[in-house]
């Protein structure tokens, strides 16, 4: 349990570190004034991921460019202390161990391609708007199928014996990686080994997601990746989905990220039966909580964290989110979405659970609800501390929200917080 009367940090420039990393940062820093190479390679990545495996086939090829990107932009632009090299160099071999093993995987098992999945809802919206509290809420229930940290994390990996106790300790080991990095994080973002996370680590798999430029400065990866074709990746994502079925079958799936309204017409194209509830808060709180998170993250991996960089960024990418979102809805089926208002869902988390379900087809029972109850009285809200943070520190002001998102506001009735 952790300390509720704590108060986060807003000095982004000046994080937290523990001694020993510390000491491992400024060994880096000395190795960089004598010459020592530490850019990290894409060839090199890779090859280190077929030598752990003894596997060399990644099936698709095409996340080699995007993994090629991803690194040039690291290297150029995000700034990364000794312990942030060697986070994503771990980070991005692991991936590349998952795809080599999911696709032997699919060789050994053909039979995982011809899977039904069911049904899928996603619960997508903007950051800090109560996309992780509504997702967990759903997934409470036993009957609906959510993707586990250790699922995310190793997607290909056996659900019996070891097989399952080494994927349940590389998840908890994940878990402590972060609160030992950043102990006060989770009064920011709670995170869990046992609770469900977003599937976007799934399309992390392809080197294709907001990830990156969430926890790291790597603009040129982020204008890259906005100009590419994201079927592939998307595809990768769903035969993975089917791996994950094949292991703990589910027929009602929940998954859950902001990332999905970037390129929803993707997600629907390539889950054309999903539904999609949209989640809404006021800007004015989700785009500075958000801009602060990304500082506290990125303080992790970097000695250079720029909050007003981070609100430039964050502001535009932001209002592409929104206006992709409703471009894609306003072609589509209006019976396939369905808005829940942040406000809405902290009054009355059961009635909002209700109404889900209506929309679904499925009964809240009775055992169904007071599991959900229990959750919100297990997890309260600051639950690690309160998170701290204002629009000046990021160079915002509440005229400069309004300006960009007064339309989305009134589009969804979004109360002022």
């Amino acid at each position: 349990m952790g300390d509720r009367n704590f108060v986060t940090s807003r000095d982004y420039e000046h994080p937290y570190r523990p001694l020993p990393i510390r000491l491992y940062n400024f060994l880096g820093r000395a190795g960089r004034k004598l010459g020592l190479p530490d850019d990290l390679k894409a060839e090199v990545l890779v090859k280190r991921a077929r030598r752990k495996t003894g596997l060399a086939d990644f099936g698709d090829e095409g996340h080699f460019e995007a993994l090629a990107v991803l690194v040039k932009s690291i290297n150029r632009e995000a700034g990364l202390t000794a312990t942030g090299r060697l986070i994503q160099k771990s980070r991005l071999t692991a991936a590349l161990v998952n795809r080599l093993r999911i696709e032997q995987l699919l060789r050994t098992h053909p039979e995982i391609h011809d899977i039904d999945l069911g049904r899928i809802i996603l619960v997508t919206g903007l950051q800090r708007s109560g996309t992780t509290l509504l997702q967990r809420l759903l997934n409470s229930n036993p009957d609906i199928r959510g993707l586990s940290g250790a699922e995310l994390l190793v997607p290909a990996g056996s659900m019996e014996g070891r097989g399952k106790i080494a994927r349940k300790l590389r998840s908890i080991l994940a878990h402590r990686a972060i609160t030992y990095l950043s102990p006060r994080f989770m009064a920011v973002h709670p995170i869990s080994y046992s609770e469900p996370e977003e599937d976007v680590m799934l399309l992390d798999l392809s080197f294709m997601s907001q990830a990156a430029e969430a926890t790291m400065h790597v603009p040129g990866y982020s204008r890259w990746l906005e100009d590419q074709d994201h079927g592939p990746a998307y595809e990768h994502y769903r035969k993975v989905l089917k791996i994950l079925c094949w292991q703990r079958p589910g027929n009602l799936w929940v998954l859950k990220t902001p990332h999905h309204m970037e390129y929803l017409d993707v997600f629907l194209k390539t889950f054309p039966d999903a539904r999609i509830i949209q989640t809404h808060r006021d800007p004015r709180k989700t785009l500075p909580s958000f801009c602060s998170m990304v500082a506290q993250g990125r303080a992790i991996f970097s000695d250079r964290v720029d909050p007003k960089e981070i609100a430039r960024h964050w502001c535009r990418k932001t209002r592409r989110m929104i206006e992709l979102t409703a471009a894609v809805r306003s072609g589509a089926d209006p019976d396939r979405f369905m808005d829940v208002s942040y406000h809405d869902l902290m009054r009355d988390p059961i009635a909002q659970l209700r109404r889900i379900y209506r929309w679904v087809g499925v009964d809240l029972d009775h055992k169904t609800a007071q599991r959900a109850e229990n959750y919100m009285v297990a997890n309260p809200q600051n639950r690690f501390g309160r998170h701290s943070y204002g629009l000046s520190e990021f160079g915002l002001s509440e005229e400069i929200i309004e300006e960009n998102f007064s339309g989305y506001r009134e589009r969804y009735a979004i109360p002022f917080e």
